[in-house]
């Protein structure tokens, strides 16, 4: 008999549950090992949040040096960094131009599709994964096992699917209606998996602003601001970007950068305080010297305004954070133009999150493959595991990596058991 993997593993079945980018990753790495995959999903089509994250332009992942792109999962970093060796930011870029979707690297070094746009990539990557033989089935929740085998809601009722390996790539617990509604939680514990609360992960937070704030600046956009916040390790992380304030509190992409640590201070104190730096092109002397100039007759506002550009909602932020005594301290004015506190007090609902952190624990997978040391044949992939990441690409590129070790441990674990 041929020792030639796919002659080995003909008559295999492998099922894949979740049809976002890690399964379809792991569906395609199986279905190239000669295994007869089956895709299920519980939404009618596959790849729904990957296309909502393509609305604003799809950032499929960064082109940084590799040493900075792994330090960008923090304490996960060593986990994930197995994951990246398998698939690198380079090799996700060759895959995509295999598809036959060239990309281009932006000012900002994210790596988008030459249209920017996710469907035409989802599209020739089913195309592709059809051909090789994968089968889809849509509205099919899962459910768990039953005698042994997957169990699934279907529009014709249960029904349940017998597999010789399987991969779970469920997600996390953002965006319930696009699929990610962390149902699998309970399943997995049940049956001995260790699994970290799901919390949300690029989110934005409350902060307790004044009906007086809130009805006149909601909305409005801070450009080129900095963003400090101290973790619960005592390190103070200071990052310059953009965000919003919103009717409750602040969000955007700079905010998104920082959340897991203001996230995580919530948690640990209850509450968070960030500072703001107003003008982070001026050094602190320079705004201290334009406050103490004289202004005559003006108000202080129309000073600050006059003198440093601070108007609008930086002006407002001003008023709303500071008393009147400390408005009119110069010393203190100037110094909380620099590091302006707010008090953030919980991070928006999970459901809001762009992403969730939490999940199956490391501890629980045998390996970077991700197969689950209680369900020898079972493996975990995508953001149902526990790590977490920036936007930039970062997210996409570990799901596609984590989905890509699944089906290589899918495919061993086949071809030891064959």
């Amino acid at each position: 008999m041929s020792s030639h993997p796919e002659s080995r593993l003909s008559g295999r079945r492998a099922i894949v549950v979740g049809g976002g980018p890690a399964g379809l990753m792991a569906a395609e790495v199986l279905s190239a090992g000669g295994v007869q995959v089956d895709l299920y999903d519980a939404m009618p089509s596959v790849g729904r949040k990957f296309l909502l994250a393509g609305k604003g332009g799809m950032n499929i992942t960064h082109s940084e040096e590799l040493d900075a792109f792994a330090g960008r999962y923090g304490k996960r970093r060593a986990e994930v960094e197995a994951w990246l060796a398998g698939f690198t930011p380079q090799q996700v870029r060759e895959w995509i131009h295999g598809l036959g979707v060239d990309t281009f690297v932006g000012s900002s070094g994210r790596v988008f599709p030459t249209d920017m746009k996710a469907a035409p990539l989802l599209r020739a990557w089913l195309h592709r994964l059809r051909e090789s033989g994968v089968r889809f089935h849509m509205r099919h929740r899962w459910l768990g096992w039953r005698d042994g085998e997957l169990l699934f809601s279907t529009p014709e009722g249960e029904r349940q699917e017998a597999a010789d390996a399987v991969v779970l790539a469920l997600g996390g617990a953002s965006w319930a209606r696009l699929g990610s509604d962390g149902a699998w939680v309970p399943l997995l514990k049940e049956r001995g998996v260790e699994v970290a609360p799901l919390l949300p992960m690029n989110c934005g937070f409350d902060a307790a602003w004044s009906e007086h704030f809130s009805s006149r600046h909601a909305g409005a956009p801070l450009t080129t601001v900095g963003l400090a916040v101290e973790d619960i390790d005592g390190q103070r992380v200071y990052r310059k970007g953009q965000f919003v304030v919103t009717a409750t509190g602040i969000e955007g992409s700079l905010v998104y950068a920082l959340s897991a640590r203001i996230r995580d201070r919530i948690l640990h104190d209850g509450e968070a305080t960030v500072w703001i730096d107003l003008l982070p092109d001026h050094d602190a002397r320079r705004v201290l010297d334009e406050v103490l100039r004289p202004r005559g007759a003006r108000s202080m506002s129309s000073h600050l305004q006059s003198r440093l550009g601070i108007k609008g909602v930086k002006s407002g932020l001003l008023h709303e954070a500071l008393s009147k005594e400390d408005y009119a301290d110069p010393v203190k004015l100037a110094h909380a133009i620099k590091a302006l506190p707010v008090r953030l007090l919980r991070p928006r609902p999970i459901d809001e999150a762009i992403s969730s952190g939490g999940g199956v624990k490391f501890a629980s997978l045998d390996g970077s493959a991700g197969m689950l040391r209680a369900l020898p044949g079972v493996f975990v992939a995508g953001e149902m595991v526990d790590w977490e990441a920036p936007t930039g690409g970062y997210l996409l590129t570990a799901c596609f990596g984590s989905g890509r070790a699944a089906g290589q441990g899918a495919l061993a674990w086949l071809g030891h058991a064959s």
